[in-house]
């Protein structure tokens, strides 16, 4: 008799939710994290000042070069570098010449403690463009089928947002907006004006603005307007598998938690042609671990659930698990970080905005949609705000005494920054493969990780970088600065940290590992619903469908359990 029901590995955006949906259907969990326990009331630094930690909070150059690659983004601090890995004990490798910046976190909840938040749906658009353009394989599945999921998820999630309309990005289950600063507003009404075909409208973001009786009643309260999100909310008020679908899941009373195993691979029965179990090793004494379960959910993020998989060999499977289509670790797609700009907005120095929103504008995509794009398929949409210039932008200049506070009490000008997130095509070429002799020091084999942009990826960033700018100088910004769209090449891949792709989904066995309800082809009763399935990216930023995703699975796994059919 199997340890429990089900095993998910990975407790981040998507493996919270199954954990979440198939304990409320009434079976045994074990959810494995390969990182620590975290506990908010001890590792949540919301509450703290810079001054309460070394160097003022400032990273440290030995710090600097314990987290070469974590210490780059934006949400690494003193206060905030116990969710982040050391990159000295979680090497990788990349060609010579490529890039690859891989952000990470091992403890409970994952990278859901420090995601931006940003919460957009895919379009029918996103669902047909691979069958229109002819870019990697069709998904199996269309925006009717995955609606009443999105539905489903906002509701519990909390999304704030506005209902506008679009069919590119369509409306949800939203709680009320963030309000626009004036600043945001007039830019709206000029940029609404000069391009009638795009739209500015507040950021969809995952911050309660108005918490329902479930939320309140896992502990979740309102968004406080602090912007401290990234240290981790004591208050709930953003989505996260530690504030929200973890604690569903335990009330339930099915749930086990195990922290600390890094699962190495996966147990195959040729005879059933079903997964049994797990094979992995405690983190902390190298002891080996194993636990069984009738149905192995794997959401250990898109590079570490491909890893994973390849290192599942066996003589039934030479491969790796699930492999039979060769499509395993292939087709690794991010986001670009391109088309950076920003100017000064005349005017409105009489106002100011309340608080510190933890949120911003959205511009979404209009390239290839109302406006043709020049040699390119696909688009981008923008993120950004409006926001006055203040003291912190002259605390490194001279001076002292009251003159120098006197200088610094008057808000200055009102600034616009955009900065545009652009698909990257699904291309076999980009992948991920496992290192034929080095290994980290829990013994698994250090990932390659092999991806660079194409043609229409850099198209696609200077044509951001071209329009982000225009459309500042049309609203009337003055001194707009931004990327050059002769020669920006974007961020190198993984910046956008939205790593999806490498066990896509499709209509086919032989051209895709997952079949339309994220359960693979080869092995009935493995399911997985991280980044990993994602056929293609759209240029919005992916958790919501993650977990929308993740819903539907376990809801259809659950059923095929009952049936005892896996």
């Amino acid at each position: 008799m199997a340890d429990f029901d089900v095993i998910v590995i990975g407790s981040g955006m998507s493996g919270g939710w199954v954990a979440k949906e198939m304990c409320e259907k009434g079976f045994k969990v074990c959810v494995i994290e390969r990182g620590r326990e975290i506990v908010p009331e001890k590792d949540y630094t919301d509450f703290e000042d810079p001054w309460q930690h070394e160097h003022l909070n400032l990273t440290s150059e030995k710090t600097k070069e314990e987290y070469p690659i974590q210490s780059q983004v934006y949400a690494f601090h003193n206060y905030t570098k116990q969710f982040w890995v050391k990159d000295k004990d979680h090497p990788y490798e990349v060609p010579d010449g490529q890039r690859y910046n891989w952000r990470r976190g091992h403890h409970t909840g994952g990278r859901s403690i420090m995601w931006g938040r940003q919460s957009y749906r895919m379009s029918e658009t996103d669902f047909a463009a691979n069958k229109k353009d002819g870019h990697g394989v069709d998904w199996p599945v269309r925006y009717d089928d995955i609606k009443p999921w999105y539905d489903y998820v906002e509701k519990f999630a909390g999304i704030s947002g506005s209902m506008e309309g679009l069919d590119i990005l369509p409306d949800g289950v939203f709680q009320p907006p963030h309000e626009l600063s004036c600043a945001e507003a007039e830019l709206k009404t000029r940029i609404e004006t000069a391009f009638p075909g795009r739209k500015l409208i507040p950021g969809r973001v995952a911050n309660l603005t108005q918490p329902t009786e479930e939320q309140i009643a896992l502990g979740r309260g309102q968004c406080q307007n602090r912007d401290h999100c990234f240290r981790g909310c004591s208050y709930g008020a953003y989505f996260s598998s530690n504030s929200a679908t973890l604690p569903a899941a335990k009330r339930t009373g099915n749930l086990t938690m195990m922290h600390n195993v890094a699962v190495h691979e996966l147990d195959y029965d040729p005879a059933t042609k079903r997964v049994t179990g797990i094979k992995g090793v405690n983190t902390e004494t190298n002891a080996p671990v194993s636990v069984t379960a009738r149905t192995v959910f794997l959401n250990a993020s898109t590079i570490p659930t491909a890893m994973i998989l390849m290192n599942s060999k066996s003589d039934a499977m030479p491969n790796g698990l699930a492999n039979s289509s060769g499509q395993v670790g292939h087709n690794l797609m991010d986001h670009i970080i391109c088309g950076r700009a920003s100017g000064r907005l005349p005017g409105m120095e009489d106002k100011y905005h309340y608080g510190r929103r933890a949120n911003g504008i959205y511009i979404p995509r209009f390239r290839n949609h109302t406006e043709e794009g020049e040699g390119f398929v696909r688009g981008f949409g923008y993120q950004g705000r409006a926001y006055r210039s203040n003291w912190r932008d002259s605390a490194d200049a001279a001076g002292v005494g009251e003159a120098y506070k006197a200088n610094n009490r008057t808000p200055g000008a009102w600034w616009v920054s955009l900065v545009g997130f652009a698909e990257i095509l699904p291309n076999f070429d980009n992948h991920v493969r496992l290192h034929a002799s080095k290994t980290d020091k829990w013994g698994f084999p250090i990932p390659i990780l092999d991806a660079k942009h194409g043609e229409n990826e850099l198209k696609l960033v200077r044509q951001a970088a071209r329009d982000g700018m225009d459309m500042l100088r049309k609203a009337g910004c003055e001194e707009v600065t931004g990327a050059d769209p002769e020669t920006d090449i974007g961020t190198p891949p993984g910046e956008g940290i939205h790593e999806m792709g490498t066990a896509r989904m499709g209509r086919d066995p032989k051209t895709s590992v997952l079949n339309k309800w994220n359960q693979s082809w080869d092995v009935p009763n493995l399911f997985i619903t991280d980044g990993s399935f994602m056929t293609s990216g759209g240029c919005q930023n992916p958790s919501i469908s993650y977990m929308a995703f993740s819903a539907r699975a376990a809801d259809h796994a659950a059923k095929l359990m009952k049936a005892n059919e896996i």
